[in-house]
């Protein structure tokens, strides 16, 4: 789905590239938008951000009746990519949910065997063990099958899918993720396995 136009790897940067479009999408989420601008090559680049003004609602006592339950989950982030770690970490502890977070694949097997997590989040393309890899090592562990296996990838061709689910993996969402489908997944009964 993304990729770098340039195939020069003395200019190559890593990554997907989907970092405009994920702020152009939470720009959207808000009713903003993005705009780029450069004086050509070697010019540098100017982005813009617009968001409309927040007019404060008038605020009414809630009742518990109309708090919807939800499931405090246990959760392991794994992406070698810190920021797009760090801001799905972020929005998930605002979702009341315990987090713990690693780099790269070994790392997240080790912290895996500690914590035990009901919930892991795996980049697929992580050094030292791919996404792939460590969902199979972690079925193999006497806690595995009890974990939810979601993949969190830029990879969302049909192949990438059914390789993700040969190697354990329960959902596939490719990056950048739409929240609400992964909140949905998330607030599903832990006991009922649905």
């Amino acid at each position: 789905m993304f990729t770098q136009v340039e195939n020069n790897r003395a200019r190559s940067e890593g990554g997907l590239g989907i970092g405009l479009a994920l702020v152009r999408g939470l720009a959207e989420l808000h009713g903003g938008g993005v705009s780029a601008n450069s004086d050509g090559l070697g010019k540098g680049s100017e982005f813009c951000i617009s968001l409309p003004r927040s007019v404060s609602p008038e605020i009414s006592p809630v009742s518990s009746a109309q708090i919807t339950p939800t499931f405090s989950r246990r959760i392991l982030i794994a992406d070698d990519n810190h920021d797009a770690m760090e801001t799905l970490k972020l929005l998930l502890e605002m979702e009341g949910h315990e987090i713990q977070t690693a780099l790269d694949g070994v790392a997240a097997l080790a912290l895996a065997d500690q914590m035990v997590p009901e919930v892991m989040l795996l980049d697929l393309g992580m050094p030292g063990l791919s996404g792939f890899e460590l969902a199979a090592r972690v079925r193999e562990r006497p806690w595995g099958s009890q974990v939810t296996l979601i993949a969190i990838t830029g990879w969302g061709q049909a192949e990438d899918r059914r390789r993700s689910l040969e190697a354990g993996f329960d959902h596939h969402l490719t990056k950048p993720i739409e929240f609400e489908a992964l909140r949905e997944l998330l607030s599903r009964n832990p006991m009922s396995g649905a």
